[in-house]
């Protein structure tokens, strides 16, 4: 017999076979060991840790979703706003495609804002997981490049207006800002060679960057592990195995949780879907529905909800060049987190008051300044972003030292159950 025969008719027949020629040409088997079966997590790992596993879940909606919307989208100035009408009304199961991709969307920032936040509980961003952090947050930037120039694609009133005052924004900029908005748009106005080079990086340029920082992302995780709720590093006691006696295999353990967190996703996520698709005007917004006029201002100009908090910082400030600074800098603080924390614990079961009411403090006014956002630019409501731009920015500002002064409580050495 063979060596080929003697590998088919081992036991499992033709699939051990395939199995077995695929991992002598490929490493199949010791990238499922090392990233799935073989990769130890934290026993005590809670239900904030499913929202990363649910973000993947929503970026693949979003790329076989985008897939099929540019079969019959049309990156046209002329025909961009029909395209979108044709996809509804005449492309079979069109309409649900389309809800699917425009609920995916702002669902993807609710996943990855409360995945961040998690982080944030837990110290996700410390040493040694300052790269995690970084990448993660390279992802969130990629992402919200990705929504910005798929926001002008539909061709709305919305759409228009609102790209144009976020690409003006770039005018600000001492001495190059005019050169940079005409680079940016690609003419002296908003118009259909924009939309081409906003819908190639939207469907092709952004889209890959996003694969590869997700892949670095989780490379990068699981070279150092995942964090613990308790707030101890697994991987520093290990059994005679060679294994965390505080870990448990990532699969089945964790991926069971997950699907779960899968299942429960898909319900809210098809609920809408299905019963609310605009969420009352902001995901899809109503002035959307009407097509782009150069001539025609909307009444009220503001960018989709999740945009809205940096939306609001930048119009609490008078000076427009402060405002972009200050806008630009609520998303760039972010990323010193590692080194503004000087804590010697990382879980919040740990710190004491002083962290939990800064982090209570800089929540409450991130949600405020998104509302703030959505809203008019009144006296009072300026004012009141103005208060929680404050606020945000404090949280950073002065972490050095409440950080520092924090009373903590002694890292455990066992992970503990919490029932």
């Amino acid at each position: 017999m063979s060596s080929t025969e003697n590998e088919i008719g081992r036991p499992g027949g033709v699939a051990n076979g395939l199995w077995g020629w695929l991992n002598k040409r490929f490493p199949a088997e010791s990238i499922l060991n090392d990233h799935i079966t073989d990769y130890y997590a934290s026993k005590s790992l809670n239900w904030w840790y499913v929202f990363g596993s649910i973000a993947m879940l929503v970026l693949v909606i979003q790329l076989v979703t985008g897939l099929f919307l540019t079969m019959s989208y049309k990156p046209s100035s002329a025909e961009a706003f029909a395209s979108v009408e044709y996809i509804m009304r005449d492309v079979e199961w069109g309409w649900l495609i389309r809800y699917l991709h425009s609920t995916g969307a702002s669902l993807f920032f609710v996943v990855v804002y409360l995945h961040m936040f998690r982080g944030l509980l837990y110290g996700s961003y410390k040493k040694p997981r300052e790269l995690v952090w970084i990448f993660g947050m390279l992802i969130y930037m990629a992402l919200a490049a990705e929504a910005f120039f798929g926001y002008l694609l539909p061709w709305g009133q919305m759409s228009y207006w609102g790209a144009q005052v976020i690409v003006s924004l770039f005018g600000a900029i001492p001495f190059l800002g005019e050169s940079l908005v005409e680079w940016i748009r690609g003419d002296f106005f908003i118009s259909d060679i924009t939309l081409n080079r906003f819908f190639a990086l939207h469907v092709i340029a952004l889209p890959l960057v996003l694969i590869m920082l997700v892949a670095a992302h989780i490379l990068a995780l699981h070279e150092v592990g995942s964090t613990s709720p308790d707030g101890i590093e697994i991987k520093e006691r290990k059994g005679p195995d060679g294994k965390p006696v505080d870990g448990i295999a990532f699969h089945p353990y964790h991926t069971a949780k997950d699907l779960v967190a899968w299942t429960a996703f898909f319900f809210v996520f098809l609920a809408i879907v299905f019963f609310a698709p605009e969420m009352g005007g902001y995901f899809l917004e109503h002035a959307n529905f009407e097509r782009a006029d150069p001539l025609k201002t909307p009444e009220h100009i503001a960018p989709v909800w999740y945009f809205t908090p940096f939306y609001a910082i930048l119009r609490a400030v008078p000076d427009k060049l402060m405002g972009v600074i200050m806008m630009g800098a609520a998303m760039v603080f972010l990323f010193f987190l590692p080194w503004l924390d000087r804590s010697p614990v990382k879980s919040i079961r740990l710190r004491g008051w002083m962290f939990k009411l800064a982090l209570t403090l800089f929540v409450i006014s991130f949600i405020a300044l998104g509302y703030l956002g959505t809203q008019p630019a009144t006296t009072v409501y300026t004012w009141f972003a103005r208060l929680f731009t404050a606020i945000y920015f404090l949280f950073f500002i002065l972490m050095p030292w409440y950080t520092k002064m924090d009373p903590v409580k002694p890292i455990p050495e066992r992970v503990a159950y919490h029932g």
